[in-house]
């Protein structure tokens, strides 16, 4: 920023001496200084009544000189908090951090009272900073190892994206189907909208869409995030996804953190109907994806098995194709079943 020997300077005044003319300008500059730490926005001052909204007054960040300033700042400005330690010993981190270390400081210092309310980590990031991802993955984290500060202190909740579902009926207990792809949830959502209660002959009350390897995570909160008929432990859930290394991996994971409180199964009708398309078909499988991961626990076969209907020869016979494309470097996407099929 251009040299300024004032601690306030009005809103109009960048106007002035950047030679601003477009608002827009004016609001990039601005976001700007503060983002480096080099202005700090006075809230009480109000605001400019335009879109996006700037305050009309700000407090000028002095410009430290040499080391021996830096480090009168870290020993005699910072919150008592704060372990000062690593930037002691690493000052260019600390010119390089200084603005955002600074916003931390006037929290903890002026609103720590606001951690008292828990709040998402997004939420508590642009409280604090004015940049709702800089907790997550823009450098906060770090910053607070730095300075010996927890994440527990911040007094934040991670969140969980929405889970996507659909009840045929709110019967007790019930069949769940827990879908990896999006398509193919909208696929059998429209199917049973239409009035259908069974999938590829199995009879489905609800189905949930998964969302692939964010399963685990989109179920952190499940209880929270469907209703009492579905999270009820005398229902049975069913797994249906890709036939690959990686679908098989999430349904071995996913089942590791799920099985304590419900039961849990492969969709063997799902799978079933996904080979004998394919060879109905003689259709050409996709390669599986470069660096895939192979190391399956043979938990998926397992349970595979334990749900054909005790029919050991059915097992046995779709067991040896399903090892067959993954031996050959193959795939069946779940895509493969459409409407007409269910």
């Amino acid at each position: 920023m251009i040299s300024i020997n004032k601690k306030i300077i009005e809103l109009e005044e960048f106007e002035k001496i950047y030679k601003i003319t477009e608002y827009r300008k004016l609001v990039e500059i601005v976001n700007l200084l503060i983002e480096k730490g080099e202005i700090i926005p006075i809230k009480n001052s109000g605001g400019n009544g335009k879109s996006p909204t700037l305050y009309k007054r700000y407090r000028v960040v002095p410009k430290i000189q040499d080391n021996e300033e830096i480090l009168n700042e870290i020993h005699y400005k910072l919150c008592s908090r704060f372990n000062v330690e690593y930037y002691e010993g690493h000052l260019d981190k600390y010119k390089e951090h200084r603005g955002y270390i600074l916003k931390l400081n006037d929290f903890m210092i002026n609103n720590s009272r606001l951690l008292d309310s828990k709040i998402s980590i997004n939420e508590r990031s642009f409280q604090i900073w004015g940049r709702e991802k800089f907790l997550q993955k823009e450098g906060g984290k770090t910053i607070l190892k730095n300075l010996g500060i927890s994440l527990e202190t911040l007094n934040y909740y991670d969140t969980s994206e929405p889970l996507a579902y659909y009840s045929h009926n709110k019967y007790i207990p019930q069949n769940i189907l827990i879908i990896e792809n999006k398509d193919t949830y909208f696929t059998m959502r429209n199917h049973m909208i239409s009035g259908n209660n069974t999938i590829l002959g199995e009879k489905i009350d609800t189905i949930i869409y998964g969302g692939g390897k964010n399963v685990k995570k989109a179920f952190n909160d499940f209880k929270i995030s469907v209703e009492k008929h579905i999270y009820n432990n005398s229902n049975k859930f069913f797994y249906f996804g890709d036939l690959d290394y990686e679908g098989i991996i999430i349904y071995e994971g996913f089942y590791e953190s799920f099985y304590k409180e419900y039961y849990l199964r492969p969709f063997f009708n799902g799978y079933r109907k996904m080979i004998d398309k394919v060879k109905a078909l003689n259709i050409d499988l996709p390669k599986t994806k470069d660096g895939q991961n192979r190391n399956t626990t043979g938990l998926f076969f397992k349970h595979l098995q334990l749900v054909a209907d005790n029919d050991i020869d059915t097992f046995t016979e779709y067991e040896k194709e399903i090892k067959k494309f993954l031996e050959n470097d193959l795939y069946v996407p779940q895509e493969i079943i459409n409407i007409t099929d269910l």
